[in-house]
């Protein structure tokens, strides 16, 4: 049976909310003055109507072994220490962001999801396998990172048309770096690019849900990893 599953995406304006067999995606306002405790109040009472029974959380910040490693920089306090399923009353897993857009992502291969935000968010999916990338605040050129370039501080101190060719710039040197099959370009100025590098594709929000649900697979296969589903297609060719 399937597991039904509420997602929380978790963002810096807006908390995004959708389970199982839902199609309304619900928001809660975001913010420096949001804590855990908090916001876990506020979905409860937004979801009342809703039936789930496992919770999956993308979290914008450093996650380890499925428990946040470092305070959000926009966000409240306390993130490191509450316990998430106490709070809900039911299993929770929490991930990156970034790595549940790319699980969401997901078709097959190796690819590389880079989010172009505020910030950088990056990951790995390999034979359907993520994994987090701290790539955001690497050196790239003149004492600058590639989020300096890539993020929300280059797109305004370039201007859009700098910001679109240092796009076509770096993205092709990250995905040869990294010997992927695809990039996927997420985050809300993907939308600016007009056409992308070769080899890319561009991301949907809505993808974080799908990651979200891809990690409580169920026996049947319907919330199946996107590695298997590219096995199922391939198999189905032969």
């Amino acid at each position: 049976m399937a597991v039904r599953v509420l997602v929380v995406d978790i963002g810096g304006n807006n908390v995004k909310l959708l389970a199982s067999g839902q199609r309304e995606v619900r928001k809660l306002p975001s913010g420096p003055g949001l804590t855990p405790g908090r916001m876990v109040a506020a979905i409860r009472r937004a979801t009342a109507g809703w039936s789930y029974r496992a919770v999956a959380i993308g979290f914008p910040g450093q996650v380890r072994d499925g428990r946040i490693a470092s305070e959000p920089v926009n966000l409240g306090g306390g993130w490191t220490r509450y316990d998430f399923r106490r709070g809900f009353g039911r299993p929770v897993r929490v991930i990156n962001d970034a790595v549940m857009q790319a699980l969401g992502s997901y078709e097959g291969g190796r690819l590389l999801f880079l989010g172009l935000g505020t910030g950088l968010g990056a990951a790995l999916v390999i034979e359907g396998m993520p994994q987090p990338l701290e790539i955001a605040h690497l050196p790239y050129r003149a004492g600058k990172t590639y989020e300096d370039f890539l993020g929300k501080r280059g797109l305004d101190r370039a201007g859009k048309k700098r910001w679109r060719g240092l796009v076509f710039e770096i993205v092709p040197r990250l995905r040869e770096a990294f010997q992927v099959d695809e990039v996927v370009l997420g985050g809300g100025n993907s939308k600016l690019l007009r056409t992308l590098p070769t080899g890319c594709r561009r991301g949907d929000n809505r993808n974080a849900f799908v990651g979200g649900f891809r990690l409580f697979p169920s026996r049947n296969g319907a919330n199946r990893s996107g590695a298997a589903r590219a096995r199922a297609r391939r198999r189905k060719r032969r």
